[in-house]
């Protein structure tokens, strides 16, 4: 049973379209920057001729959102996710942060590590 806007959705099947034709052909995001705990917030308002996706994640992103969570409100992969916030970002729709990645972050240094560590051991 397909039900209003959401042709493209039957409450029986699940999703009659593709991922690939929501994100163009597309199936990897050009911002390797974002993850699964990046959080995404409206930066601007939609407007008309938006495709319908975009539209829903500008609207639920008015309070800042993981994408995992954009995705599982959606129920779209992350996959699709990241390309699609990705687009919204590069065209000034949505402001995101997301953790250093592991690659970014000196070294702890060994000494404050120990310092902390002795510290625990006292409590």
């Amino acid at each position: 049973m397909k039900h209003g806007r959401d042709s493209w959705y039957d409450d029986d099947a699940g999703p009659l379209v593709r991922p690939y034709t929501v994100t163009r052909g597309r199936t990897k995001s050009t911002r390797p920057d974002l993850n699964l705990i990046t959080l995404v917030v409206t930066a601007a308002n939609e407007h008309a001729g938006m495709d319908p996706e975009y539209v829903d994640i500008l609207r639920l992103c008015h309070y800042p959102l993981s994408l995992a969570e954009i995705g599982a409100k959606l129920g779209l992969a992350l996959a699709v996710v990241k390309i699609l916030v990705g687009d919204l970002i590069e065209q000034g729709y949505l402001n995101f942060s997301s953790p250093p990645s592991p690659l970014d972050t000196e070294t702890p240094d060994i000494h404050i590590l120990q310092a902390v560590l002795d510290g625990i051991r006292r409590l």
